[in-house]
C-alpha cells in the first residue's frame, strides 16, 4: 500500500513461498498494464521464481504498442509483493499465482510508459501537498452475451432483466454470483452486486482503497468476470456501448483524499459539509473535465455513451443529489465524503484515468480554485441558451475532439508524462482514423437502396 507517497509492504518473501507451498501453485504469471488498458503477463514455472522476485526477469518491450523500439527492446518486470494472489479457478493439478509488476529499464529506473508507475509519479505530487491517501471506489458496469457455436461473442443477450431485478428475468445471476464467491475467495470485499438498467447489463461494487491497489483490483476484477462468465458459455464485455437504445457501461469513481486518517473533503460545520479542499478539488477536475476525457473515455466507442437520455453525462457541472452532471455529491458523509465522477467508463486504462483525475484535483487544491455553482436540475431538459447562462460546458461528442483538448491541456500532459502522452494520442490518433475511413452498417441501410 502507499501511504506518505512510500510503498508499505505487507507480504515478505518467506509468506509468499509458504503460501505457494501450501496451495500447490506450480505456475507464476507476472502481470502488468499496457497503456490501453489491456493485461500483458509472462507465466513462469516455479523454478523461476526467485528470479523474478530478484527483479530479474526480462520481456522484449518492443513488442507492446507504445512502449519502446525495438532498439531499446529489454525491460525488467518488477513484482509487487503485496498483489500476490492465488487464481482459485485453477487446476487441481497445480494452480497459478500472480504478481502485478512494475516496469523498469536495464538501467533499474521506472520506465515512463509504465501506466502504474506513471500514477505512483503522480501520488508523489498529492504527497507533496500534504495529503497521505487518494481513496477509490470505482462502479465497473459490463455486460454478459451468449457465446455462438464456435465459442465467439453473440450479440444475443443472457437476459431481459432491468434494474435490480431478480431470476428469473435475471438469468445473469448465478454467473454475478460465482463472480462474487471467486472474488472473495481472492481478498475482495464486494459491497453489492446487482443487474443494471439495460438488459444483460450488470454491476459489482468491491470497497474502496487507496489508488494503486483499486487500479490493480479493476484489471482484477476484469480478468476474473471474464474467466467465470465464459464458463457460463458467456462473453463479459465492459465495451461502454455495446447496443443502441440502452444504457451505456460506466465505471463511476468515487474520490476522496486523506491526511493522517481523517478524510479532508469533509467539514461538518462547510456548506453541504464539506471542506474548502473539497470544493477546490471539485473545481480542479470541472477545470480539466474536456481535457481528460480522452484518457478517461478513451475509445471511439466511449462517445456512444456520453449522449442525453441514458444516465450517462454530457456536460461539467457538479450536484449534490442530481444524477444529470458530470460530478456527484453522494450523501454519506463522515470518512464516506466523497466526490464522484460519472463520466468515466470501463474501457478506461485505470491507472491512467486516476492519474488525470487526481493532478485535476490537486491543481485544483494547490491554486485554490473557486468551484462554481452546484446544478441541481436536470440538465437534460435544459437547453442550450440555459446551460450557457449557467456556465454549464459540453463533453467532447468524439474522439477526436477530446484528442484535441487533451492536447492543449498541459496539466493533463504533465499528468501523464511526455512518453505516455505521445504515444497515446499518437494511437488515438490512428484508431479516429480507422473509424473514419471504414463504412459501417447505418451507412449502407440508410443509403444503399436510396441512392
Amino acid at each position: 500500500m502507499i501511504q506518505g507517497g512510500k510503498l508499505v509492504g505487507q507480504f515478505t518473501k518467506e509468506a509468499i513461498t509458504k503460501k505457494i507451498k501450501e496451495e500447490n501453485v506450480r505456475f507464476i504469471r507476472l502481470q502488468f498494464t499496457d497503456m490501453f488498458g489491456s493485461i500483458k503477463n509472462v507465466e513462469i514455472p516455479l523454478s523461476q521464481l526467485d528470479k523474478a522476485l530478484s527483479n530479474k526477469m526480462m520481456f522484449d518491450g518492443s513488442s507492446i504498442e507504445g512502449f519502446v523500439r525495438i532498439e531499446e527492446s529489454d525491460m525488467y518486470l518488477y513484482p509487487d509483493l503485496d498483489t500476490f494472489v492465488v487464481f482459485p479457478w485453477t487446476s487441481d493439478k497445480g494452480k497459478v499465482a500472480r504478481f502485478i509488476c512494475d516496469i523498469y529499464n536495464p538501467d533499474g529506473t521506472p520506465f515512463a510508459g509504465c501506466p502504474r508507475y506513471n500514477l505512483k509519479r503522480n501520488l508523489k505530487k498529492m504527497a507533496e501537498l500534504g495529503f497521505d491517501t487518494f481513496n477509490i471506489g470505482a462502479e465497473p458496469e459490463f455486460f454478459l452475451f451468449k457465446l455462438d457455436q464456435n465459442g465467439d461473442p453473440s450479440l444475443e443477450l443472457n437476459d431481459h432483466g432491468g434494474y435490480f431485478d431478480l431470476a428469473p428475468t435475471d438469468l445473469g445471476e448465478n454467473c454475478r454470483r460465482d463472480i462474487v464467491l471467486e472474488l472473495e475467495e481472492m481478498g475482495f470485499e464486494i459491497e453489492a452486486s446487482h443487474h443494471e438498467v439495460a438488459p444483460g447489463q450488470h454491476e459489482i461494487d468491491f470497497k474502496y482503497s487507496n489508488a494503486v491497489k483499486h487500479a490493480d483490483d479493476i484489471q482484477t476484477f476484469k480478468l476474473v468476470v471474464k474467466t467465470i462468465a465464459r464458463k457460463y458459455n458467456l462473453h463479459a464485455t465492459f465495451m461502454p456501448k455495446p447496443l443502441f437504445g440502452v444504457a451505456g457501461s460506466g465505471m463511476h469513481v468515487n474520490m476522496s483524499l486523506f491526511k493522517d486518517g481523517k478524510n479532508v473533503f469533509l467539514d461538518e460545520k462547510g456548506e453541504r459539509q464539506l471542506s474548502d479542499v473539497a470544493y477546490q478539488f471539485i473545481a480542479g477536475i470541472m477545470k480539466h473535465a474536456t481535457g481528460f476525457t480522452a484518457v478517461t473515455n478513451p475509445i471511439v466507442n466511449s462517445y456512444k455513451r456520453l449522449v442525453p437520455g441514458y444516465e450517462a453525462p454530457c456536460y461539467v457541472a457538479w450536484s449534490g443529489s442530481n444524477r444529470s452532471p458530470l460530478l456527484r455529491i453522494p450523501n454519506s458523509r463522515g470518512l464516506s465524503t466523497r466526490v464522484e465522477v460519472r463520466s468515466v467508463d470501463p474501457s478506461a486504462n485505470p491507472y491512467m484515468a486516476l492519474s488525470v483525475l487526481l493532478a485535476s484535483g490537486l491543481e485544483g487544491v494547490e491554486n485554490k480554485l473557486v468551484a462554481p455553482q452546484a446544478v441541481d436540475r436536470n440538465i437534460y431538459v435544459m437547453t442550450k441558451e440555459e446551460r450557457e447562462e449557467n456556465g454549464i460546458e459540453d463533453l467532447p461528442s468524439t474522439l477526436a475532439d477530446a484528442l484535441e483538448l487533451l492536447k492543449k491541456d498541459e496539466t493533463i500532459v504533465r499528468s501523464l508524462g511526455k512518453h505516455l502522452f505521445e504515444n497515446f494520442v499518437e494511437a488515438k490518433e490512428i484508431e479516429w482514423e480507422m473509424f473514419k475511413t471504414q463504412v459501417h452498417p447505418w451507412e449502407r441501410e440508410q443509403y444503399i437502396t436510396q441512392y
